[in-house]
């Protein structure tokens, strides 16, 4: 590119959930999206139709290519291992994650979150903090979690995370089940420094869910996974998924789904997107099996169990408990429009706009100007054919 600036046209792009024929404008000097109209000159590249959707958001990751987030043996060999998840997860279309910390010891997670500190990293997707799932979690819906580990929500958030729980610098999202006693403190506690609470690994009542939103809960994670099921009298945390229409006092939440075709049947992602698609996050949940053959595999800090992969189904050797997931993000926007009958820009809503406005990012997931031109190039089908960095193209199918 030797223009100033770069459009993008005869081409779609996904705002609000929605395909709308336009251009989009880059800046070459910035890397930043400019306003669509108004210019002369500059490059152009003509998409012979194809879609622009921003670049996929990352709610919910373990690990890929065989590292575990939780598996830390100096600063320097966690950033290399870094650098190479980023750079695999461009090919998925993904340009920003957070990395999701499972419940490990208090020393583990000091040890760990200083080394989430978020970065651009260099034609690769960006690491834009972590999310500490765990530990203050109910053992009656434990998962993959060492329950031994659980604490109670009456330990502060600096006691178990450290320094890295003073504010939202590094610590992003916390995982929490709102049954335990005084959860509702340590929520207030956690959102006055703008770290967001979601509510999982859970056996709460609707009711105890409503109080948790009322004092601040803003999301559900891996909704129906490790989660009291939606019964017709009695619909638990799931039940929070349309709260707003019954109560006008509060928002319904976001909540994340694994559309893998294993964590949730076809027709109950179905039903869940349907219910709300402004609230609805698509996630992997990947763990460290991603982008490895199928086989046994050795555990780690969390799971101190043999894992069985097979396909994007991963399972504690021996049993049928669900670890995580293999899918990849753009599989699982291919399986929600398969399931249920949604567009590219439904779908890809729900891995990117979605995200960014439940995590408050300003500077990517919208394709609007003085935002990252973070974006990917896809097709109907939900394919990604090209993924762009700060408007620069790091990947293309082949």
């Amino acid at each position: 590119m030797s223009g100033w600036f770069t459009s993008f046209l005869n081409c779609r792009l996904c705002v609000d959930g929605k395909l709308v024929d336009d251009q989009l404008v880059v800046s070459d000097d910035t890397g930043l999206i400019l306003p669509r109209t108004g210019y002369i000159g500059g490059d152009a590249v003509d998409l012979e139709g194809g879609i622009i959707a921003p670049g996929f958001l990352e709610l919910q990751t373990n690990g890929l290519l065989g590292f575990h987030f939780t598996c830390y043996e100096n600063d320097q060999q966690y950033q290399a291992e870094l650098d190479k998840v980023s750079k695999y997860l461009v090919t998925q279309g993904v340009t920003g994650f957070w990395a999701t910390i499972p419940t490990v010891s208090s020393d583990d997670f000091k040890k760990i979150l200083p080394s989430l500190t978020p970065r651009d990293i260099t034609d690769s997707a960006s690491l834009l903090g972590a999310h500490a799932e765990g530990p203050y979690l109910h053992p009656s819906k434990k998962g993959a979690h060492n329950s031994n580990l659980f604490a109670a929500a009456t330990l502060s958030p600096e006691t178990i995370y450290g320094p890295s729980a003073s504010s939202s610098k590094i610590l992003k999202l916390v995982t929490l089940a709102p049954e335990l006693p005084l959860t509702d403190v340590l929520i207030k506690d956690l959102t006055q420094k703008d770290i967001v609470v979601s509510l999982g690994h859970s056996s709460a009542s609707y009711d105890q869910g409503l109080a948790a939103v009322h004092a601040g809960a803003t999301a559900l994670t891996h909704t129906l996974n490790a989660m009291a099921p939606l019964h017709h009298r009695d619909p638990g945390l799931a039940g929070l998924v349309t709260s707003s229409l019954i109560d006008a006092g509060v928002q319904s939440p976001y909540f994340s789904i694994i559309p893998d075709g294993n964590h949730l049947h076809p027709s109950v992602a179905t039903m869940l997107f349907r219910s709300n698609p402004s609230k609805c996050i698509l996630i992997t949940d990947s763990i460290e099996l991603a982008g490895l053959p199928d086989g046994v595999y050795s555990g780690h800090a969390q799971i101190p169990h043999q894992q069985r992969k097979r396909g994007s189904r991963v399972t504690i050797e021996g049993t049928e408990t669900l670890v995580g997931g293999c899918a990849s993000l753009a599989e699982c926007v291919r399986n929600l429009m398969r399931w249920s009958g949604c567009d590219v820009a439904q779908a890809v809503r729900c891995v990117t706009e979605n995200v960014a406005e439940m995590m408050g990012e300003r500077t990517r997931g919208r394709l609007e100007a003085g935002r990252r031109a973070d974006f990917v190039v896809m097709d109907d089908e939900g394919y990604v054919l090209q993924t762009w960095v700060a408007g620069k193209m790091v990947w293309e199918k082949r």
